[in-house]
Formats: C-alpha cells, sequence, structure tokens
C-alpha cells in the first residue's frame, strides 16, 4: 500500500505564501517530475494520464488525496497551472471541490464518534484539501485577470481568425459557477463542528483562514464583486467564519485593508456588515469597523484611502442606519479631518440617520434631540471652508425635502441659509443653493388649508383676517377675567393665587348658596368660555401656521434678486438651474417670479458658439414655451390660441426698451423654429383691430408690438394686414393713442428687413409710390397737431417707415417739411412768431413772443418741426448710403452678365437702360458724387431745404437767453447735431458750439444727446473730434448718472472700434470700476475685459492709469487698490511685468507723501517680480527712502 501523506499546514502555508513555486512535491509522478525543469513538455496527454487515475480514486474515496503521489501530483499541477488549458484547471477545480464535498458528508456521520485518533486523520485530509482548494481558486483568479486584461487586446488583434484560434487553443471558461460551488462547499465544512476537530483555537484558525484567504482574493477582483450571486455566497462564507469560528478580529483587519487598497470593495465591505447584522445577529464587528476608522488619520497626499471609507461609511448608513448612530459620537470627529471627502461622507451619514429616525413609528424624546443634534452639525457644514462640502450639505437638504415629516422650524433655517448661499464664491454650490430653494418651494409644507401657492399679498390677507378674528374675541381691556388672562398670561395666574390665599379669611362668601337660575347661567357662562377658549386656540394655531408660510414666502423674495443677478453668471449650468428656479417659483405665484422671468430674456443673446451656449438659449425658449405657449390640455384649438395670444401681448407691459428688444430676438427664433401657429397671428390681428369693443389701449398695443416682432422672422406677417394697420394704428385710434400709431410705424417697418436693404433686387420693386395710402397716412401722422412728449416717438417711426416703403422718400419728406414749417410760421393768430422765425431764415433773428401761452404753444411747434428736420437729414445720409450699395450691386450683375452672355442684347426695359447708363461710370465717380451731395448739396445747396435750418437750429442754440424753452433748445442741439453728421464743414463750424452746450447744459438729456453725437461724428469726421476727446472723458465725472452711463458705452464702442486713440485719459474709464452705479462699474469691467484681448492695450496704458488715479484726491485707498488688482490681473507675460515692476519701482524715489509710496508698493505686490533689489527697496518702507532722498 502506498504511503501516506504526513501533511503539516503551517509548513505548506510557510513555502506557499513565499512562493508556491517552491512548494515541495518529491512524490509527483515520475512523468510530471521529468517536466519540472522542460515546462514546454507538459502536454494535455501527459496531464490526462497523471490526472484521469486520480479523479478516479477520489471520486470512488476522498481519503485518497492522502497518499504522497496524489496529492503531490495535484501540488505539482497547480505550481504549473500557467501551462494548463482551461479545460484542465476546470477539471482540477472540480475535482478539489467534490473530494471536499464528499468528505464533509462523511464527515457529519463521523463527529458522534469521540475517537481522537479518527480526528487526528480527518483533520489532515480537510487541512490538505482546503489547502489545495485556496491554491486552486488563487491560479483560477489569476487566469481570469490574464483574460480581463487580455481582452481589450484581443479586440484590436488581427480579426475574427486571431479570435477564433484563440478560442480554439483555450477554450471559453466561466468559473463564477464553479466558485459558488467551491464556496458552498465551504460553508458546509464551516457549519460542522469544527471544535472537535481542532482542537486548540490557533489550529482552527488557521483552518478558517485557508477559506477566508480565498473569498478575499475573489473579492478583491472589480468584475467578480460585480456578480450578486458571487457576492452574497462570498458573504455567507465570511458570515459563518465570524459568527462561529471567531473570525471577527480577522475579519476586521481585512476591511480596513481592503477599504484602503481597494475603491470598488467600499460598499460590498458595507453590506456584508448590514448582512451579518441583520442576518446572522453579530453588530460587534460592525461597531468594532466604525471604532477603528473613526480614530483613522489620512495623510494629506492619500486619495484613495478617504475615498474609500467615505463610500462605506454613507453605504452603511444607507443599509444600517441603527449600527452608524451608536458610533456616531466617535465618527463625528471625521468633520475635523483635513479630507474633505470623509467630511461629505459624514454630512451625508448625518442625512441618512435623520432620514431614519423621522420614518420611525414610535418616537421618543431620545430620537428628536438626535435629529436635531443633527440637524445643527448640518446647518454647521454650510459654512465648510471646502465646497465640494458644503455642496453635499446643500444635496442632502434636498433628499430631505422629500420626507413626509416636513420639520417646519428647520425647513425656515435651511431656507435662510440657502438664500445666504446663493451669495457664495463657488458656483457649484450657487447652483445648489438654487436647486435647494426650488425644491423647499416644491415641497413646502404650507398646502393643507388654501392649497399650495405662495402668493405673499393672499397670504397676508388672511393672516390680517385671523388677526382681525383675534382681536374680536378679546373682551374689552376693563373687563376682568378673561382678558386679563389673555393679556397678561402667566402674571396674572400668579396674582389670582395670591387672591385665593389671601381670601382665606372669609370663605363665607364662597358658601353662599346659588340659585337654580344662577347655576344655569354660570354653567352656560362656563360652556361659551370653553367654546371661546377653544376657538381662540385654534386661530392662535392658524396665526402661527400665517407667520410660518409668510416667513418662508420673505425669505424667496429676498432671494429672488440674488438668482436674478446669477442668470448673468458665466457657468452656464447655474444660469440654467436660476431659470427652472423662476420658472418653479411661478408655478406657485410668487409675485417675485416676475422680475426674473423678464429678465431671462436677455439671455437670448447668450453667444451660441459652444454647445453650452446654445444650450442656454434652448432652455430659455424651452422656459417661455412652458410659461407662455402651453395651454391646459382641457382647452380647445381655439381657446389654446387666446391662451396664448393673451400671454404674448402680456409680456409686453411694463416692458423696458432693452426687454422689448430681447423679446423680439425670443420671438423670432421662435417663429424661425415654427412655434408660432398661423391661428395665433390670426388672433393677435384681431385683438389689434376689434372696433365695436372696448378694449384697453395697453391690449391692443401690445398686439401690435408682438405682431411687428413676430415680422423681423417673417414680414409676410405684416404685408397681409396692411389694410388693419391704415385703419387703426394710422387711423383716427392712432391719433388718438400717439403709442398704438408708433408701434404700428414700427411694424410697418419690418414689411422690409433691414439686412436685405441694398441687397436684393426684390426689395427696390416693392417699394410703394409716394401717392400710396399707407405713405398718404405716414406723412399724416408725422404732421399731426399734439402737445403730447408721445409725438416724437411717432414722428421717428412715421419717418423711418417712409423711407424703408417709399421709392422716392427723399420727394415725400421735402414735402413734409414744407408744410410743418408753412404751419409753424404761417398759423393764424401768431403774427409775432412768423415774423420772429423769418428773421431766422434770413439770419437776422428777433426773439420769440413774450406771451406765456403763445410762446408755449410756438416753441413745442418750432421744436417738432426742427426734430423732424434732423431725423429727415439723419435718414437721408442712410438713404444716399443705401442707392451707392444698390448700385454696385447693379453695376456687379451687370459685369457678371455680359461675362455670361459674351455682349450685352440691346432691350428697350427702362431698367436695362439704366443700367447701360451706369455701365460707364466707375465706383469712384459715383462714391465722389455721393459725397459731394452730402458735403455740399444737403446744407449748403442753393435749392436745399436743409439749408436754411442749418442756420436756423444754430442760432436758436447759441441764444439760450433769447430761446428759453428748455424743449426748444433739447430739440435744437439735436438737430444741429444730426445736420453736423452730414458735413464735416458745418461740423467744424459749429464744433466748438456744441461742445459749449455739452459743458454748460442743465438738461441731462440734452448732454447724453450730445455724447452720443459726438461719438457719431468721431466716425464720420474722425480728424475733427480726436482733437476734443477730452470733452467726451469729462462726461464720466458727469453729475447725473444717465449721461455717465450713455457717456461709457459710447467711450466703450469708439475705443473697441478703433475709432478713438487713447492717449491717456482711460484712467477715468478706470475711475467707472468703483462707480456707485452698479451698471457704470459693470460695464466698465466687460470693457477692460475685452480691451485686454487687444495687443496687450491694458499693459502699454497700465502706468499712465496708475498715474491718474493715484493723482485722484477723491478716490479712496480701498477703491484704487481693487482698481489696481482688477487691472493688474490681465497682465500675464513675465516680460511685461517685470517691465512694469521696474517703471513702478523707479516712482519710489519719487513720491511725496506716505499715500504715494503705499500705492506704489500695493502695485508692485501685486506683479510677481523676481528683482531683490525692488523687494529690498519696499522692505525698507517710506521713511528709508524719503531719509535717502
Amino acid at each position: 500500500m502506498e504511503s501516506q501523506v504526513d501533511f503539516d499546514i503551517n509548513d505548506a502555508l510557510k513555502y506557499y505564501l513565499s512562493d508556491p513555486a517552491t512548494v515541495p512535491t518529491p512524490e509527483a509522478k515520475g512523468n510530471l517530475q521529468d517536466c519540472e525543469n522542460d515546462p514546454e513538455s507538459l502536454n494535455n496527454g501527459l496531464v490526462n494520464s497523471v490526472l484521469n487515475p486520480i479523479v478516479d480514486a477520489i471520486a470512488e474515496n476522498p481519503e485518497a488525496l492522502g497518499r504522497c503521489s496524489t496529492f503531490d501530483s495535484l501540488q505539482f499541477l497547480l505550481k504549473s497551472a500557467s501551462q494548463l488549458p482551461t479545460h484542465t484547471l476546470s477539471t482540477l477545480f472540480d475535482l478539489i471541490i467534490s473530494g471536499l464535498s464528499s468528505k464533509v458528508d462523511a464527515l457529519h456521520n463521523d463527529l458522534e464518534n469521540e475517537d481522537q485518533e479518527a480526528f487526528r486523520q480527518q483533520k489532515q485530509l480537510l487541512e490538505m484539501y482546503a489547502f489545495l482548494l485556496q491554491w486552486c481558486i488563487a491560479v483560477v483568479e489569476v487566469k481570469a485577470a490574464e483574460k480581463t486584461s487580455a481582452a481589450p487586446a484581443k479586440g484590436r488583434g488581427t480579426g475574427k481568425g486571431a479570435k477564433a484560434k484563440g478560442a480554439a487553443k483555450d477554450g471559453t471558461w466561466d468559473s463564477s459557477a464553479q466558485l459558488q460551488t467551491a464556496m458552498d462547499t465551504m460553508c458546509k465544512v464551516l457549519k460542522l463542528k469544527l471544535g472537535k476537530i481542532f482542537v486548540t483555537t490557533s489550529e482552527r484558525d488557521t483552518f478558517v483562514g485557508l477559506f477566508t484567504r480565498a473569498v478575499y482574493l475573489i473579492l478583491e477582483s472589480e468584475q467578480r464583486i460585480k456578480s450578486t450571486a458571487l457576492r452574497m455566497h462570498a458573504f455567507k462564507v465570511l458570515c459563518i467564519a465570524v459568527k462561529h469560528h471567531g473570525h471577527a478580529f480577522g475579519a476586521q483587519t481585512s476591511i480596513i485593508q481592503n477599504l484602503s487598497y481597494f475603491e470598488h470593495l467600499a460598499e460590498p465591505m458595507a453590506e456584508f456588515l448590514h448582512i451579518l447584522s441583520e442576518q446572522y445577529d453579530y453588530p460587534q464587528l460592525a461597531d468594532e469597523v466604525l471604532r477603528d476608522l473613526s480614530s483613522k488619520e489620512f495623510n494629506n497626499n492619500d486619495t484613495r484611502g478617504p475615498k474609500s471609507v467615505s463610500s462605506f461609511f454613507v453605504k452603511l448608513s444607507e443599509l444600517a442606519p441603527r449600527l452608524v448612530i451608536k458610533q456616531m459620537m466617535l465618527l463625528i470627529k471625521q468633520l475635523d479631518s483635513e479630507a474633505y471627502t470623509l467630511r461629505c461622507a459624514i454630512i451625508e451619514v448625518c442625512g441618512n440617520l435623520i432620514m431614519d429616525l423621522s420614518k420611525q413609528e414610535e418616537r421618543n424624546e431620545n430620537s428628536k434631540t438626535q435629529i436635531n443634534a443633527f440637524f445643527d452639525l448640518l446647518e454647521e457644514r454650510f459654512l465648510d471652508i471646502n465646497p465640494y462640502c458644503r455642496c453635499r450639505t446643500i444635496q442632502v437638504y434636498m433628499k430631505l425635502c422629500d420626507l413626509e415629516q416636513k420639520f417646519p422650524k428647520r425647513r425656515q433655517a435651511v431656507s435662510e441659509l440657502a438664500a445666504r448661499s446663493l451669495e457664495d464664491k463657488s458656483s457649484n454650490v450657487r447652483r445648489n443653493a438654487i436647486k435647494l430653494l426650488g425644491k423647499l418651494v416644491t415641497t413646502h409644507p404650507f398646502s393643507v388649508m388654501h392649497g399650495g401657492q405662495l402668493s405673499y399679498k393672499e397670504w397676508d390677507e388672511r393672516l390680517q383676517g385671523v388677526e382681525a378674528q383675534l382681536n374680536a374675541l378679546k373682551p374689552p381691556a376693563d373687563s376682568p377675567g378673561l382678558g386679563e388672562k389673555n393679556s397678561q398670561g402667566e402674571a396674572v395666574v400668579d396674582s389670582e393665587l395670591l387672591d385665593d390665599a389671601t381670601t382665606l379669611d372669609s370663605p363665607r362668601k364662597e358658601a353662599a348658596t346659588m340659585t337654580e337660575e344662577q347655576k344655569a347661567a354660570t354653567l352656560k357662562k362656563v360652556v361659551e368660555d370653553a367654546a371661546t377658549s377653544e376657538l381662540v386656540t385654534r386661530l392662535q394655531l392658524t396665526r402661527k401656521y400665517y407667520n410660518e408660510a409668510i416667513r418662508f414666502i420673505e425669505v424667496l423674495h429676498a432671494g429672488t434678486p440674488v438668482v436674478c443677478q446669477l442668470l448673468s453668471s458665466k457657468n452656464k449650468s447655474e444660469v440654467i438651474e436660476a431659470m427652472d428656479f423662476f420658472v418653479v417659483i411661478d408655478a406657485y405665484k410668487i409675485e417675485a417670479a416676475k422680475t426674473g422671468i423678464r429678465r431671462m430674456l436677455r439671455l437670448i443673446w447668450t453667444k451660441g458658439n459652444s454647445d453650452e451656449g446654445k444650450g442656454v438659449q434652448t432652455h430659455l425658449i424651452d422656459c417661455y414655451r412652458g410659461l407662455f405657449f402651453s395651454a391646459p390640455d382641457s382647452f380647445s384649438g381655439n381657446d389654446v390660441a387666446n391662451y396664448i395670444a393673451r400671454n404674448m401681448i402680456s409680456l409686453t407691459f411694463g416692458a423696458t426698451p432693452a426687454e422689448l428688444t430681447s423679446l423680439e430676438q425670443l420671438l423670432n427664433t421662435m417663429v424661425k423654429a415654427d412655434h408660432v401657429s398661423d391661428l395665433v397671428v390670426t388672433k393677435l390681428w384681431q385683438v389689434y383691430g376689434v372696433q365695436k369693443q372696448e378694449i384697453s389701449k395697453n391690449q391692443r398695443r401690445g398686439a401690435i408690438i408682438v405682431l411687428g416682432m413676430l415680422a423681423t422672422a417673417d414680414p409676410e406677417i405684416v404685408v397681409k394686414e396692411m389694410g388693419s394697420m391704415l385703419r387703426i394704428g394710422l387711423g383716427p385710434l392712432g391719433r388718438k393713442d400717439l403709442a398704438l400709431a408708433k408701434y404700428t410705424c414700427l411694424a410697418l417697418r419690418r414689411m422690409h428687413s433691414t439686412k436685405q436693404q441694398g441687397k436684393e433686387t426684390s426689395v427696390a420693386l416693392s417699394k410703394l409710390a409716394n401717392d400710396h395710402a399707407i405713405l398718404t397716412q405716414l406723412a399724416a401722422m408725422v404732421e399731426i397737431v399734439s402737445d403730447s412728449k408721445e409725438w416724437f416717438g411717432v414722428a421717428e417711426q412715421a419717418i423711418g417707415a417712409i423711407y424703408t416703403l417709399s421709392k422716392h422718400p427723399d420727394t415725400l419728406c421735402s414735402d413734409i417739411i414744407r408744410r410743418k414749417t408753412r404751419h409753424v410760421f404761417h398759423s393764424e393768430g401768431t403774427p409775432k412768431d412768423t415774423d420772429a422765425m423769418e428773421g431766422v431764415e434770413t439770419g437776422l433773428p428777433s426773439p420769440p413772443p413774450e406771451e406765456p401761452k403763445r410762446k408755449q404753444k410756438g416753441s413745442l411747434a418750432l421744436s417738432q418741426l426742427l426734430f423732424i428736420v434732423g431725423h429727415i437729414a439723419i435718414k437721408q445720409i442712410v438713404h444716399l448710403e443705401l442707392c451707392e450699395l444698390d448700385f454696385k450691386r447693379r453695376k456687379v450683375e451687370k459685369e457678371k452678365t455680359k461675362a455670361v452672355n459674351g455682349s450685352p442684347v440691346k432691350s428697350a426695359s427702362v431698367d436695362e437702360q439704366e443700367l447701360d447708363l451706369i455701365g460707364g461710370t466707375t465706383e469712384d465717380d459715383f462714391t465722389d458724387a455721393m459725397s459731394h451731395i452730402r458735403e455740399r448739396e444737403l446744407l449748403f445747396g442753393e435749392n436745399s431745404l436743409l439749408s436754411s435750418f442749418g442756420l436756423m437750429v444754430t442760432e436758436i442754440c447759441s441764444n439760450n437767453t433769447a430761446y428759453q424753452d428748455e424743449d426748444l433748445q433739447a430739440a435744437a442741439t439735436l438737430c444741429m447735431a444730426k445736420l453736423m453728421c452730414i458735413s464735416s464743414e458745418y461740423c467744424e463750424k459749429n464744433l466748438p458750439l456744441l461742445i459749449t452746450i455739452l459743458e454748460r447744459s442743465h438738461n441731462p438729456v440734452t448732454r447724453s444727446n450730445v455724447v452720443i453725437a459726438l461719438g457719431d461724428m468721431a466716425v464720420c469726421f474722425n480728424h475733427l473730434i480726436d482733437e476734443n476727446t477730452d470733452f467726451l472723458y469729462r462726461r464720466l465725472n458727469d453729475s447725473d448718472a444717465s449721461v455717465k452711463r450713455t457717456c461709457l458705452m459710447t467711450l466703450i464702442f469708439l475705443i473697441l472700434a478703433g475709432q478713438v486713440k487713447v492717449k491717456g485719459q482711460l484712467g477715468e474709464m478706470a475711475k467707472c470700476l468703483e462707480d456707485s452705479d452698479k451698471r457704470i462699474a459693470d460695464l466698465s469691467k466687460m470693457f477692460f475685459t475685452e480691451l485686454a484681448t487687444k495687443d496687450n492695450a491694458v499693459y502699454n496704458h497700465f502706468i499712465d492709469m496708475f498715474s491718474l488715479l493715484s493723482a485722484e484726491k477723491d478716490l479712496e485707498e480701498d477703491a484704487l487698490k481693487r482698481i489696481i488688482k482688477f487691472l493688474s490681473s490681465f497682465i500675464e507675460k513675465d516680460k511685461h511685468t517685470k517691465q512694469l515692476a521696474d517703471k513702478l519701482a523707479a516712482r519710489l524715489q519719487r513720491c511725496e507723501s506716505e499715500r504715494q509710496w503705499n500705492d506704489v508698493a500695493y502695485a508692485l505686490s501685486l506683479l510677481q517680480h523676481k528683482n531683490e533689489e525692488i523687494q529690498k527697496t519696499v522692505n525698507g518702507g517710506f521713511r528709508l527712502v524719503e531719509t535717502a532722498a
């Protein structure tokens, strides 16, 4: 009989854990021994010849493994596993599993036998099988890892042929099922009474360790752990080992190590502890692990460890919050950890524990105390130094908002914290704060009594009603009893007790008998008092409820302006969240939502170059579609159109010009995307054209405003309804409502897109004759007599419409000027006015009449005439430019036709004759002719209508004592400024007068108009204005904010467009960075940000700006520092930084005051210069420099 193995598990493990290849196998089959030095010779036939007999032997009797040759042969095969094909390895794996399983089944019966010698032999066999099983699993995992890493390479191989070849050689083997069987067998072994087999604890631990080591090895594979079945089998083995075989300490150590080295094991380890606690009633291990981790400190460079531990904490608190809450006092220490991921985890754990405690059916004082403590921790974390922690806190609160229990006091506190977080420096925190506020609104607890709306006005009215009811129930102030009790509270109770104590001397009064009637009356009074008391209590609770709702609404109102600002954020996801917030609060009727929804409109201008920009525009359109273009499902088609039309009109109510411009762009985009149906357009025309019913002026105006906007995308919308506009806006209704007439004229201008003028042939052909009804009515609208300020807007748009629609607008406008002049100077009953104006025309003016009434009427009529003249002059210049463009276009087309046809074919067509006439004219000749008309004919020609007015406006502007009417002066100045844009000669002649008006006028509107005019002249006649830009820059210090803002915008345009040269005045614009008007400060920031992109402009002018700013006495030191810090952020090149540092350092020696020295030193501190001499000079301080000087 073959000798039996004398197996020592400790020796075997020593070799195996050192290097499996060193495990001695002296008794292996001879033919295997021959392959030890030549692994390639280990072929399938040889392996099968050895393995098959062993399989048969063990199948017959599991104890066959005890033979030396069998055991060593199996060990040899496992050593050579890398050379074995997978099917052989699978057979070997099955052999060990089945042998161990059979042995376990046999052992169940033998354990009742008390023969120690038998146990010793069984123990050795069990250890041998367990040792081989552990080794086999390790080999299988190595194979699986190789397969996983080779998979991508195989995919990039030489194609299907290579794949098929590999499959044929290796076979496809999924060892998952065998691993599950192996772990099932382990469980069977561990369920034995191992205490009888393994006498000492160390022996048992060594044996159990063979199984647990293999299981941990399986868990180390990220692919294996994804299989739920494998994971559950592994957990089962470990749970039995911990529960029944003292593996707790080993498991604790392994879990800590796994969390440190394997990120994917964070959540599975939490799941394992949960199963161990719930199914095996062993929470002690979780407690120990949590205690161990709570005291663990992580290195700053360690990112994997804290991340893995954090995931573990969070997952365990989700699965087994009761386990975590016991150790919470220790875990809270991690809030002081430098690793922000751990702080994030504890924050989330607090949230999970609150969720668990709030769902408990039986709540006691202890659970309430715990909930409050966790809420306190969360509220503190709103001030965490790391933005990720602040974000996580907000996200936790978003989960808590969905709980059935609302925690009203805590909701109020967190709403205030979220509103504060809207101003956080981190965009991620701000974005999450917006989401939290939206979540607080959608889950608010104030929907019990009056529905879910949160209108402040409605809630305030309800509160006032309750207050009135409570006041009515209070007894008069002089009545005893209830009134005192209600008003004084506990103090009354104390005094009554004292009264009872002092009236013990006369108890007979109380003992007096009462009649039946008195008893009934007393009883009735008691019942009434009880009912009143109950009502008062109910009303007081209602008042408290209303007060809480109002406080919450007030927080939302306070936070809304900040969210409005965030609509301008550079972070597009933040902008999208802000839009969603306004959509949500609008659904709950919160009044402040209207402001945000209007502010959202400007986002239609977001640059769409990137996906983010397009995303903002698309999201804005989706929001507006949801808010204004989506009717309830129950509406019919007609009702839907009415609903949408009414909403579109409402968007124009109270809108500023900027908002209307943005709304126009939005509607233009929506029409192009086919989001506006024809039926809605029809409804809008019906609202505009209705005459039988009285409708509000705003509604009719709104309809034509919207139609004009829609026409920018589809002019046919307006072209089809010219009759309606003629009848309504240019008819009696328009004369009564000048704003309606103005918007009608604007809509008529949309019949021709401004982008098409001078470019498309169809435009010229579709122009109207001057006797067309539309043009006749437009001219009439310009000439109507009105004292309203709105007349100027009507005249502006009507003249614009004439130049857009007419074939010969100059002829028609000449007639308008003539008729209006006759009306002004030949009006009945105003001979003095006539004489005065005739004097002006001849150049010898006389003062206007002194009679107050006539003077006012005459000055207004003259103001209107001058406005018409000025606006026609500007439009005439544009008309000439369009004529020039049209000429060039037609000439190019003719040349193309010649090139195609070879020689032109003669034709009697008028247009072709015209083309023949211009065929010999060069573009330069035509341009020169146009320039001559503009320069000499319009203002100085013998037959020019405008020539007389040039002299007139100069006279009025230069004699402001004779012509004292402020409106007339404003109109004359505007007219003169427009005429100056026509001719350089006229401009040069009157420029000193215009600058004098700019400097001395008390009217901010006039000053703003002159600033804009100077900007236009800088474009037209740059050589004239270039010498006078200082006068423009001075307006940056204007006392009126509107003039200052206008000046800044004009200068921004001129500088960025390269129309004016900057000569050191940029310091004036830099001062605007600290302006009290936020819009001016924002404009200035935008300007310098854009300027910084243009050829080192900020660097080139930095010293000049610094000189001007440091010399400014009115500029505070802190303001100067903020400006310099902002400007220095644009100087990025090292070369520029060093040069600036040298220039500034030279100034230190010349500083006359400590303030100057401090300013220079601060500027130097912002520059990353590396000059030791400069640093030494700065460190020396002002006094040292002064002494040296």
